[in-house]
This record gives C-alpha cells, structure tokens and sequence, in this order.
C-alpha cells in the first residue's frame, strides 16, 4: 500500500510537470530535460508485489539411509559402495567405467529428439521475451502518402458567405452557384512518427519480468528433460547388460542340460538308469530352451529403446550393443554432495521458482491496470500541394502531445483477471513446497534403495554359493544312490533361480545408483548448453570390460549340471563333467 501510494503522488507530480512542460515546449523548452525527468520518474515505481527468491527448507544432513551405511547388524558386514558428502561429478556416467555407456550418453544429448524438440521451445521463449522487451522503447514507423483531391463547391461557398456576413468589407468574393468551380489540386505527404508509453505504473516492467521468468520456466524444463532422457538411457543399457547376462546363464545350462540328457541316456542304455530319469532331463532341457525366445524378444526391444532414444531408426545399435558385456559396476564412493546444494542442481526446483516468480509479476502487471496509461505522441514529416516544394524547411509539419487512458467502466474484467493472478500466484507457491517436499523424499527414497539393494545383492550372493553347494551334495549321494534323481533337479532349479535373482540384483544396484543421481539433479552442467557436433564426425568405442565392481556377482553357475556316474564295466561313463564355474578341490565331482 506504501509503495502504491508513492507511485500514485510521483504520477500526479509527473502530470503537473507534464502539463507546464507542454506550455514550455511552445516557448522552445529543451527535450533534454525532458527525457532526463522521464528516466528519473518512472525508473522506481512499480505497482504490484515483488518476489523475493524463496529460502527451500534444507536439513542439515541427509536423513536415515546415510547413517543406515554405517550402522549394520550383528554379524553383516557393511555394503561395499557407500555414500560422502563430496560434490557428484555432473558426469555421473563415467563412475561406471564403460566407454559405451559414456558415449551414449553424449550422444543422447544431442541427438535425442525429445531434447532437441525443447531447443525450438527455448528459441520460441527468446522471442516472446523479445516481444515483451519492445514495449519498454518506443515504436516509431515512417509513412508517406500521396492524393489528388478536389473540395465540394458548396462548402467553399459556405465558409466565403461566413466569412462575409463577419467581415462586410469583403462582400462579393463568393461566386455564384453558376460560376464556382474548384480547380484539383495534388496533396503529398511524408512523415516519422513515434509512440511510447510512459510507464508510470511498472506495468510494462512487470510484463517483461514475466517473460524472462516464463524464458527460464522453459530452459529448466529443458534440462530436466535432458537428465529424465540421461537416466533413461543408463536405466535401458543396465537392463541391457543383464538380460544378457540372464542369455548367457540359460544358453550354458542348456549346453549342461543336453549333456545330462546324453548321459542319463548312455545310463539307460547300461541299465543304470529307469526311462523315467532320460524323460525328466529331457524336460529339464526343454524347459531351459523355452526361456530363451523371451529373453531373446527382451533384448531386441532393449536395444530398440535406445535406438529411440538417440533418434536411430530400430536396431541401428544392435552391432554394437548385442556384443555380450558385463553389468556397468558401481563405485566404491559415490559423492551426492551436501543438502544445501540440492536446490540449485534439481531442474524441477528452479522451474518452480521461476513459475513463482511469473506469477508474481503477472499480479503486479494486473494492479497496475488500474491506473491511467499514459503515451506520448510525436511526429514529424513535409506537407506540400507540389512535389518539388518536398523537403523545404517551410513545407515541415510536426505534431507531440500526450494521451491519457483511464478505466473508468470494464464491467468487473479487472478485478476479475486480479483475483485470477493472485490465486495463480498462490497456487504456484504451493507447487514450489510441494517440488521441493518431492525433491528430499526421492532423494531419500533413492537412497534407500541403493543401500538396501546391496544388502539383498550380499544375502543372494551367500543363497548362491549354498545352493551351489547343495548341489553338489545332490549329485554326490546320487552317484552313491542314496537320493533319487528328484533331489538333483530341485538343487538344479533352485540355483539357477538364485543366478537369476542375483543377476537382477547387480543390474538394481547400477540403476538405482542412476536414480540416485536423478534424484540429485546432476547431469546437466556438462552437457547444457548443447556442444555443437563437428559435421561428419563420429565416435567408436572400442568395447571393453568395466573395471571390478565393489560390488560383484560370483561366478555364475548353470543351474542344469550333469549327475555323476559310477564306474561301471562294458564302457559305460564313469564320471561327468564338473560344475561350470565352481571351486573345485583338485577332484572331480563324483
């Protein structure tokens, strides 16, 4: 109200000065007063609130999953990756060692059409701002135009008896009807001129304060598309890399499978074995092969997705990608940098700000129609009935003055679109709360997962190695005939469940350290603005192994691995090979 209040007295004092300055440009008042006392009166006021930057509620610390790093049970030794305060490299991608991972992730962006969409959106906000910025300077234009006319006699004949009847002394200078004829003449005229409003109120300030607000509303969007395509493209090569990994353990348990089926039937055939043993293995193998059109079918449509993503057609990538790599590893450290520091990396928390800030200055632009408009009118230019008399100094014509706009009736409109912004404002500073609650939970969130993630990766890693070990047992006491083939096939079935689990278990600890730093808003610094490619270049990578993860999956074993056989006479085998991938003590099993 104080602030309304003083804009309202400088406007009325800028009128008063407007009106004796009017009187003074007659009498030769110099325009350079003018202009100055223009500067100096609209400079400072603005109608309307003014933002102030909101302070986000930060805790000091990052809450339950970084102490629950540190703090283990009785008996469970700690995850091998954990969490500092250090600042997260902005190319998080290269913690994984993989060259291929890092070049997609250069690739995407640049390449993503997502992303380069957003360019076009950013291009499209410079302009408005442009727009916006032009009502601030005055609008000038040059016109010229040119008429042959002739005026109505009996208008001539009216203004000569007016002229008449007040000075008698002239009688008999107007003609009669029979007589008047009013020769053509040529009208020719050129003239600059210009428009400014004087803003008095700060309603063209403001609107401009909108539009750079709404210009940076549309850049944080842009990188928080960038990061949400980054992770995507790390989440799809993870999931990649461990279907692949799930491929492999099934085409190995298949080659096992056929041996064992082999072998049961060499037993059969040397009486050592009933048909009922040939046609189980015989279904064990099958229904090892049958999971391979799936995994095959996951993998072609993982390879399609980040063709997608880097803007290729459908299995452009698949001579790269389909050569079989290991799981990108973790890293022993992984920095996410100090609570205070979110805020200023996560995209959707500036965007907020940013739609606060617009909706801010959309208030005060409201308020500011209220009051009178104010705009100065000038122009200049020759007005001459002959061409050739164009641009003499006594041909000029020049016009100024100001034009004043007072709302004085629009039917409840302004009032209405004030009630409008101010809700508008209000409704935005909820959204910013509510970005920045949203913000902590999944960092939180994504913080947990990656803890407890390891714990689970640690239980099935040790589920693994006792199933391997049953296993063993299994085949043993089978080749001594104390089980039945049954025990063989359910330690069978149930390590290569345990392979699988674990497998899915190192690829959910490589995604969630991406959602972790999706979650952070790191990513972007590096690769905003976009880097203008060279033409023609291009980038290979030589595919290599990742360097050894913290946090590792043993050596994988087939879950179908052949039953040892006893010595027997008349050639019939008398062992099988060893379990592909386990310890052995300098023996094969029996």
């Amino acid at each position: 109200m104080i602030s309304r209040n003083r804009c309202v007295r400088t406007g009325l004092s800028y009128w008063r000065h407007v009106k004796q300055g009017a009187a003074l440009v007659v009498r030769g008042f110099s325009w350079r007063t003018a202009v100055v006392g223009l500067s100096v009166v609209t400079a400072g006021c603005a109608v309307g609130p003014n933002f102030h930057k909101p302070t986000p509620w930060t805790p000091k610390k990052y809450g339950g999953p970084t102490n629950m790093h540190t703090e283990t049970k009785a008996g469970e030794k700690p995850v091998a990756s954990q969490v500092t305060s250090d600042m997260p490299d902005p190319a998080w991608w290269d913690c994984f060692h993989d060259p291929i991972l890092s070049d997609l992730e250069r690739r995407v962006a640049t390449d993503n059409l997502d992303v380069r969409r957003f360019a076009y959106r950013m291009a499209e906000s410079r302009a408005e701002l442009r727009i916006a910025g032009a009502e601030r300077f005055p609008a000038m234009s040059a016109s010229g135009s040119y008429a042959r006319q002739q005026y109505s006699t009996k208008m001539l004949q009216r203004i000569v008896t007016d002229i008449e009847q007040e000075h008698p002394e002239l009688q008999g200078l107007a003609p009669s009807p029979g007589q008047a004829k009013i020769p053509l003449f040529n009208q020719w005229r050129d003239s600059i001129d210009a428009t400014w409003e004087v803003d008095l109120w700060g309603r063209v300030r403001r609107q401009y304060e909108a539009a750079a607000a709404s210009a940076q509303v549309t850049q944080e969007a842009r990188r928080g598309m960038l990061i949400s395509r980054q992770a995507e493209v790390a989440r799809d090569y993870m999931d990649l890399r461990a279907t692949q990994e799930q491929l492999r353990i099934v085409m190995e348990n298949r080659d096992v499978a056929q041996r064992m089926l082999d072998l049961n039937q060499q037993r059969y055939a040397h009486g050592m074995s009933s048909d009922l043993n040939v046609e189980r293995a015989r279904a064990q193998l099958e229904a090892t092969v049958a999971r391979m059109p799936q995994l095959e079918q996951q993998l072609a449509s993982q390879v399609n997705a980040l063709s997608m993503l880097m803007g290729e057609p459908p299995r452009a990538l698949s001579d790269r990608l389909l050569v079989a790599s290991a799981i990108p590893p973790v890293p022993p450290a992984v920095p996410i940098g100090v609570p205070s520091e979110l805020a200023r990396r996560r995209p959707d928390i500036r965007r907020a700000e940013a739609n606060l800030h617009a909706a801010t200055a959309q208030v005060g632009e409201a308020v500011a129609e209220f009051y009178p408009r104010v705009t100065i009118n000038a122009g200049f230019g020759f007005e001459s009935l002959s061409f050739r008399d164009m641009g003499f100094w006594n041909a000029k014509a020049w016009n100024v003055g100001p034009s004043i706009t007072l709302p004085l009736f629009q039917g409840g409109r302004l009032r209405g679109q004030l009630e409008l912004r101010k809700s508008e404002q209000k409704e935005a500073a909820l959204a910013y709360q509510q970005t920045v609650l949203q913000a902590w939970h999944d960092v939180d969130n994504a913080l947990t997962a990656y803890t407890d993630e390891q714990r689970h990766h640690d239980f099935l890693a040790a589920q693994v190695e006792a199933t391997r070990a049953s296993l063993r047992l299994a085949q043993d006491q089978y080749a001594q005939g104390l089980v039945t083939y049954l025990s063989v096939l359910d330690a069978q079935r149930q390590l290569l469940s345990s392979q699988s689990e674990l497998t899915t278990s190192t690829a959910a600890i490589s995604a969630n350290l991406v959602r972790l730093y999706n979650a952070l808003g790191g990513g972007w610094e590096t690769t905003y603005p976009l880097p203008t490619p060279k033409h023609g270049a291009t980038t290979k990578t030589p595919v290599t192994t990742p360097a050894t993860n913290p946090v590792t999956t043993p050596a994988t074993t087939p879950a179908t691995t052949p039953v040892a056989a006893s010595s027997t006479p008349g050639g019939a085998p008398t062992s099988t090979p060893p379990i592909p991938g386990a310890p052995t003590s300098g023996r094969t099993p029996a």
